[in-house]
């Protein structure tokens, strides 16, 4: 994949597919500490323990519909490409959450990409589950929750194109505040 985004949304994709009901991404920026840390969590099924063991293999998938599953996997190499990490804890009936660090100024680290694009397009295929996007760049901080939007909203569906176009903007201006990369 050519950017973190695009990684991000496919681990969330994951999470959706074990039902889960809240989704947290996680993004913090530590150019003190030379890191980039990404954070998926989710509420879903979670995963046993012979399944967690096999996740970064690319040769496995618990998927039917083919026989490899590079999502994980990738993520992985691209964060350990850079000198850093990737860690998965699953606990079956709670959730999982992935932690994946990236030196921030590595060559090898692919640039993050449009966050605000995947976290609008999350949020208006899934309006039943409840998203928090959370950016750090030192100690500022942006926070988007569906719960807060959906709230505001009121009877307006949270995947209207007008809201969606919206949101994008929100993000984006949210993101620039922070100084994060945008797109």
């Amino acid at each position: 994949m050519k950017d973190l985004s695009l990684h991000i949304l496919d681990i969330v994709q994951n999470s959706i597919r074990a039902n889960a009901r809240n989704v947290g991404i996680s993004i913090a920026e530590q150019a003190g500490a030379g890191i980039l840390v990404i954070e998926v969590s989710d509420d879903g099924s979670g995963m046993p323990q012979e399944v967690l063991e096999r996740v970064t293999d690319p040769f496995y998938t618990s998927r039917t519909t083919r026989k490899v599953g590079l999502g994980i996997p990738l993520f992985k190499q691209n964060a350990e490409a850079t000198g850093g990490s990737l860690h998965i804890r699953s606990v079956i009936g709670e959730g999982t959450t992935l932690r994946a660090t990236f030196s921030l100024d590595h060559i090898d680290r692919p640039p993050l990409g449009d966050m605000a694009g995947v976290v609008v397009i999350l949020v208006s295929a899934n309006p039943e589950i409840r998203f928090i996007y959370r950016h750090k760049v030192e100690e500022e901080e942006f926070v988007f929750d569906t719960a807060e939007i959906t709230e505001i909203l009121g009877e307006v569906p949270v995947n209207d194109p007008q809201v969606m176009r919206f949101l994008k903007e929100m993000i984006n201006e949210n993101l620039a505040a922070l100084r994060a990369p945008t797109i």
